[in-house]
């Protein structure tokens, strides 16, 4: 009878410790400094968007993968978001997976989720390549991010400097026991990027 008891308080204390320890990993989460650094590999339907610029005029015909998207309603948005993660906390943050929403000009644009254990030392910094595979038929047909699109484009060709708000938000999970839970809530990371970038 003093074995089953004694077993059963280790047992009840090795859980507590690992629901401590996922709290500690929590924390050190929320602590974290995050910080989308570019994107890498943009292409749409299947064409390098930086084809899209013929020396400083926009050249459409570059992409006739579009008109077949429209036609299919399917254009297809490939790219990878590269993440940085800092941890500044004396505790190690760690992910087992993370949904994401990227947001242009405050309008979402896709979202999805990343299937990839990341562990951030105490005072540590890790690159995240986050890969996008998008359908972004309604966001190409909404007349007013067409033109927010073509001012951006066209900043980088005439030289007038246009910028917009590519925002990515993010929710972690941690795995505890066999199951993960999930951050409450969405990180959110802006960054203001300059059609400079296209040149």
């Amino acid at each position: 009878m003093k074995q089953l008891i004694l077993a059963c308080f280790i047992i009840l204390g090795l859980g507590s410790c690992g629901i401590n320890r996922q709290a500690q990993q929590i924390k050190a989460l929320e602590k974290c400094d995050y910080r989308l650094t570019d994107a890498t590999n943009v292409t749409v339907a299947g064409t390098d968007v930086r084809k899209l610029m013929d020396g400083k005029s926009v050249n459409m015909v570059n992409f006739p993968g579009i008109a077949l998207g429209l036609l299919r309603k399917d254009i297809p948005l490939r790219a990878k978001l590269n993440l940085e993660i800092t941890n500044p906390s004396n505790s190690l943050a760690a992910i087992n997976n993370f949904d994401y929403i990227v947001l242009i000009n405050r309008q979402e644009v896709f979202n999805g989720s990343v299937d990839q254990s990341v562990s951030i030392g105490a005072g540590q910094t890790t690159q995240v390549p986050v890969q996008v595979n998008a359908n972004i038929y309604k966001f190409l047909t909404d007349n007013k991010m067409l033109d927010d699109i073509s001012a951006f484009i066209g900043g980088a060709t005439n030289g007038s400097e246009k910028k917009g708000l590519v925002t990515l938000k993010i929710r972690p999970s941690i795995k505890v026991g066999d199951g993960l839970v999930k951050y409450p809530g969405y990180i959110t990371i802006d960054k203001e990027v300059s059609s400079k970038i296209l040149l």
